[in-house]
């Protein structure tokens, strides 16, 4: 998730300021909601953007084969109304291509690069490295064969209907993007309609569908509710402001570790604030990509704070220490560190 806009920001701190505020009690017991009992996940954000080229069908596999346990990824709409896979409203970051997603068909977006600028690590797209740092440039075009086991359309941009179709029995988590640098709400809203006729009728099992606009989730579960959501950052405060459970639909709370404004810094996933959440029946899932703060420590930190998932840019890195730890999983042996 990109960082909200300053009047999204002020809402969530002030809200996380009314520390002493008594949460609802919801309906919703821990028993009903599945998200509570598949602890602790280790989320590949965007595939594990520093470890394999984001988004891409080629790092979804490696990541699941490093120990993901659930896959996080961005949905945008091209010009012809098909939903792609791609962080950015744009192709610049990670592409051989420019532009916004909006303006190109999807035949445009087959023909890019999504590995061009990839070349791992803390800023794994930086535009400015030697050309023999771009390891998996070219594989998308066949100027450069691919690893063993995989194949060109691995590193282009895919569509979410080929994630699906390539992971049918994966978790999935799914955020919803604006159109442009702009990101108004009429935006958001025109994809989470899109994306919900996407979706709608789809057999994949354990997805959740979520974005900071509160409006996009709202009318995306008022068309496909049937499949789990997230609130944005107006629900969120709602709930943390202690007046409101989660809108229809929430299953858990994705956040980051804190939020900075102006100097002001207020701590969002705390143990007291992943209590108050599972007292709801809500699950914690948090997200690390792009703070600065995705390392051994902090995960370690996240653990003992009871988390339910980590949302990282390094899930090899990440499935390291869970294993080091003995800390249970999907498809982890171990012991779960939050055991009453």
């Amino acid at each position: 998730m990109p960082a909200p806009d300053r009047a999204a920001v002020r809402l969530i701190l002030l809200a996380l300021a009314a520390l002493g505020a008594a949460l609802p009690a919801t309906a919703a017991a821990q028993a009903d909601n599945p998200w509570l009992q598949r602890r602790v996940l280790n989320i590949a954000h965007q595939g594990g953007e520093d470890e394999f080229p984001s988004n891409t069908l080629y790092a979804y596999r490696r990541a699941l084969t490093v120990g993901a346990d659930m896959l996080e990824l961005d949905v945008g709409v091209t010009r012809d109304d098909r939903v792609i896979v791609m962080h950015d409203t744009s192709v610049d970051r990670v592409t051989d291509g420019r532009g916004d997603v909006r303006d190109k068909t999807l035949r445009q977006i087959r023909r890019l690069d999504a590995a061009y600028w990839f070349s791992g690590g803390r800023d794994a797209y930086s535009h400015d490295r030697p050309r023999r740092a771009y390891r998996l440039r070219g594989v998308a075009t066949g100027d450069r064969p691919p690893p063993r086991g995989f194949g060109a359309a691995d590193f282009r941009v895919p569509t979410l209907r080929e994630v699906l179709r390539a992971f049918p029995g994966t978790p999935v988590n799914i955020e919803i993007k604006g159109r442009d640098r702009r990101e108004t709400e009429d935006q958001y809203l025109a994809n989470a309609e899109v994306l919900a006729r996407e979706l709608h009728g789809k057999r994949h099992r354990d997805l959740i569908v979520v974005s900071f606009d509160q409006a996009a989730v709202d009318r995306f579960h008022e068309l496909v509710p049937s499949i789990d959501t997230a609130p944005g950052i107006g629900g969120a405060a709602g709930f943390l402001l202690g007046g409101q459970p989660l809108p229809a639909g929430s299953v858990a709370m994705q956040m980051p570790i804190r939020f900075t404004l102006a100097g002001e810094t207020l701590d969002v996933t705390t143990t007291e604030n992943v209590a108050r959440a599972h007292a709801s029946g809500y699950a914690w899932q948090t997200w690390l990509s792009g703070t600065g703060q995705d390392a051994a420590g902090t995960w370690r930190t996240l653990l003992a704070q009871c988390v339910d998932g980590i949302m990282t840019a390094r899930p090899r890195a990440l499935e390291r220490v869970l294993v080091a730890d003995g800390v249970r999983g999907p498809g982890r042996r171990g012991s779960d560190p939050c055991a009453a």
